[in-house]
């Protein structure tokens, strides 16, 4: 197998993976980056939420074949320093309760502030529609959504 280069977090990742390697097993198995879940394997729970580029995408959906040159962000990378406004605020607001779905969440809230500085709250319901939180604790999310938003202010 060829090796295939990432650019996660910042930092250059040789893998030697089969092209069609979902980048969820990628991260998690070959980079040992394991913040990244796996929910549902179809995309559907929002668990594997990573940034591609700044955008949102769900982990199991991607080959590793067609990245390219695309900058991977993982919950390692955005949480690093604690600084993100969204860190800050999903610690402030108390979100997690088992917190197995809570790095998808934060991603996909990340990436919906670096769009939309100052959502609704029907653009977050929205943004957020399709990342499931089995404990029910979407009312915190959102709070904690409009607060990250409000600190950029």
């Amino acid at each position: 197998m060829p090796s295939i280069t990432l650019h996660i977090n910042d930092h250059p990742h040789a893998v030697d993976v089969a092209p069609d390697t979902p980048l969820l097993w990628v991260l998690r198995d070959t980079v040992g980056l394991t913040g990244t879940k796996y929910g549902c394997g179809m995309g559907l729970c929002g668990a594997c939420t990573v940034h591609l580029d700044g955008e949102a995408r769900r982990a199991c959906q991607i080959l590793v074949s067609s990245i390219g040159s695309a900058r991977i962000t993982t919950i390692e990378g955005l949480a690093a320093d604690r600084k993100h406004p969204v860190i800050r605020a999903w610690l402030a607001e108390q979100v997690p309760q088992c917190g197995y779905c809570q790095p998808g969440q934060i991603m996909q809230a990340a990436a919906l502030l670096a769009g939309t500085p100052h959502p609704t709250r029907q653009q977050i319901d929205e943004a957020m529609n399709g990342n499931i939180c089995r404990c029910g604790t979407y009312q915190r999310i959102r709070r904690a959504i409009a607060r990250a938003a409000a600190e950029t202010a």
